[in-house]
């Protein structure tokens, strides 16, 4: 039996062990180290990895580029966050708060920075008028479906996740506790799809870019290895749901760039141009090396 823990007066850090993330994690912001990061030639610089946060953005990026937004070109820089790139002086610089993914809009005067990837979705959708409604209770609904995940999603992986499948000891307590929750979020979600095609009705929009990569992660990729844990597939309304955003192609490479884990073929670790698809996935890398 886990013995009980009784807290200090006061907290402070002596190196505790954070499972995986011992060696990133700490109580204090700021770089802790001088670097630059690089820019590409297009109006947009991304810095990133393939996370589910990180997905949204370049979802979102393929999106607008299928539509024909030539402005939507953007360089996507891989920031390995296990190696704490994300507490370089460049990269703070953008991102004070030292998570991924980072927007740099280098076709502003000066470069716009945004962080936090709700945001940056929003910031993109209203900058080139996508992926959100226009009517003023389109708009609300959508925003508040993007701002559900916002707040939902960290009892997710920070919660869930963390203690399910990183944690060095399994514990039942939050173990039961961020199940529960996590359930009872699938359940919202398959609740709305019910009626609904799409997470804000019927128009597919950024709240669903944000939404699929956590929960459609859940029902479709086996995260976390909890897929049966969770019972996952029994959300059929969310799983009809994220099986038709899976297909569409912008979502398939979007889920590709910035990625290093999983199948060689399915890793564009960066990207610079369209073509990057097609002849610097890493299984071709890997090949020609």
């Amino acid at each position: 039996m886990t013995k009980t823990y009784t807290p200090p007066k006061v907290w402070t850090w002596e190196g505790q062990k954070q499972g995986r993330f011992t060696s990133t994690n700490r109580p204090i912001a700021g770089a802790t180290h001088e670097k630059e990061l690089p820019v590409g030639r297009h109006p947009l610089q991304l810095y990133s990895l393939g996370t589910p946060n990180g997905v949204k953005v370049t979802v979102m990026l393929e999106e607008l580029l299928a539509k024909g937004h030539a402005g939507a070109e953007y360089d996507a820089w891989l920031i390995r966050i296990g190696d704490g790139d994300q507490f370089g002086s460049g990269f703070v610089d953008i991102n004070p708060n030292s998570k991924i993914p980072a927007l740099m809009d280098h076709s502003t005067n000066p470069p716009t920075r945004v962080f936090e990837s709700g945001a940056i979705l929003l910031y993109l959708a209203e900058k080139f008028g996508e992926f959100l409604p226009k009517d003023t209770a389109g708009r609300t609904e959508c925003l508040c479906w993007l701002f559900w995940q916002m707040g939902s999603t960290p009892y997710l992986g920070g919660g869930f996740g963390h203690f399910y499948a990183y944690a060095e000891e399994k514990q039942q307590y939050p173990i039961d506790r961020f199940t529960m929750e996590t359930k009872r979020q699938l359940d919202v979600l398959d609740r709305r799809l019910a009626d609904n095609r799409y997470v804000a009705g019927d128009d597919y929009t950024i709240a669903d870019m944000a939404i699929w990569p956590w929960y459609g992660g859940l029902v479709l990729f086996n995260q976390y290895e909890a897929e049966e844990f969770l019972d996952a597939r029994s959300y059929t309304n969310v799983l009809r749901w994220a099986e038709e955003i899976h297909a569409r192609e912008p979502v398939r490479r979007g889920r590709m760039v910035n990625r290093i884990r999983g199948e060689a073929h399915e890793q564009l670790r960066e990207r610079h141009d369209a073509a990057d698809f097609e002849t610097k996935t890493q299984d071709k890398v890997e090949a020609a090396g």
